[in-house]
Parts: C-alpha cells; sequence; structure tokens
C-alpha cells in the first residue's frame, strides 16, 4: 500500500466514525471526526480522559481556520504569521458572533486549535476537515514517542495507526490569545520567551 493510499484508508476510517492514531509535528495523537458523538465517546474511553475536558481541535490550513468561526484578534493573527504556525504552536480562541461557527463547538466559549506541520496530518486534515485531536496516552500519564509504546498504554486500541517512526515526547505550547495580555499557559516544543517575542509582549 503506497502512503498517499494508506493515508486516505486513514481518513475513511475517520470519516466513517473510527478512532485513528496519527503522527503530528510533535507528539502521536488521537484523533476522531468532531460531529461524531460515538467516536468522542470511544476517544475519552481509550484515553481515561475526563468529560468536562474539552478535546483540541486541529486544521489543515487558515481556510479550515476560518470556517470554524472563532476570533482571530491581534494576538492570534501574530502567531498565526509566526514561523510557528503550521507548527508546534497550538492557540485557545473565541468566537465571533455570526453564526459561523459549527454546530459541534456549539456551547463552547473557547477552543485550542493548531495547524501541524507533518505532511501526512495535512494529507489527512485536506481529507476529512478539521478534528478532534489529542495527545495519545492516558489522561495524566506519560507521553511515548513510538507506537509500539503508545498501543499498550491505551486502555483499548484504535480503529486506524498511521505510524511513522519515533516523534518527540514535547507537546505544542499553548497561548491563550483570549487573555489581554496573551498568556502561555503551555510551555511545549516553542519557549515563553520566543512567544512572548513573537507577541511583541514584555514579561
Amino acid at each position: 500500500m503506497s502512503d498517499l493510499d494508506e493515508l486516505t484508508r486513514a481518513a475513511e476510517i475517520i470519516l466513517a466514525g473510527g478512532v485513528a492514531l496519527l503522527p503530528t509535528d510533535t507528539v502521536y495523537g488521537l484523533a476522531v471526526r468532531p460531529d461524531s458523538p460515538t467516536a468522542i465517546d470511544r476517544l475519552f474511553a481509550m484515553k481515561g480522559r475526563p468529560r468536562e475536558k474539552n478535546l483540541p481541535v486541529m486544521v489543515g490550513s487558515g481556510e479550515q481556520l476560518s470556517e470554524l468561526g472563532v476570533d482571530i484578534n491581534e494576538a492570534c493573527s501574530r502567531c498565526l504569521e509566526s514561523p510557528y504556525m503550521p507548527g508546534p504552536l497550538t492557540l485557545a480562541v473565541g468566537f465571533v458572533e455570526d453564526g459561523r461557527r459549527p454546530a459541534w463547538l456549539a456551547g463552547r466559549d473557547e477552543v485550542a486549535v493548531r495547524i501541524p506541520a507533518h505532511p501526512a496530518m495535512l494529507t489527512i486534515l485536506a481529507q476529512t476537515g478539521p478534528l478532534l485531536v489529542t495527545s495519545a496516552n492516558i489522561s495524566g500519564g506519560p507521553t511515548h514517542e513510538n507506537v509500539p509504546s503508545i498501543l499498550p498504554s491505551l486502555l483499548f486500541e484504535p480503529d486506524v495507526t498511521v505510524d511513522r517512526g519515533p516523534l518527540s515526547k514535547v507537546p505544542s505550547t499553548l497561548v491563550n490569545c483570549r487573555k489581554d495580555p496573551p498568556v502561555v499557559e503551555r510551555v511545549g516544543v516553542v519557549s515563553e520567551t520566543e512567544i512572548l517575542r513573537v507577541l511583541n509582549v514584555d514579561r
């Protein structure tokens, strides 16, 4: 099976309501379509993740991001225009009140979004549209860098796995763009110093 065939098959399984183990440009993630309650339930169960913790969203492009109806304020724009997007940067953003947000985001005040730089993930996102994606580990447990270590750590196996070898154990850096000034809420691949430089914010 060619790489493209493998990624197309993974996209088809996700669209059919499956849970996928996929590579990102940081850690491996578990991905589901956001409008499939059954798939979302299985993802939470697979990780033992508390239901009150909302799932982050990955998109494949700025166009997919705009379709979420999010508020792209100055801080968000600076991050999107930085060298780290696409890449290891997650942005917590709010919504504009124009009715653009999809039904599956109803009731949420904010959403954490990311455009990854991994080519396999981008190929899948181009076929599926936005996905709910969270790190492939037991909630609160350690992050593993390769598929053979990840699979035994989950409570049950995903429906499809795309293995691209060892990845980082370091997550993306999370920036809350809703706050003024914006706040680095999780330091990951990108340092807080570099993010503050991008945002033009003094410590």
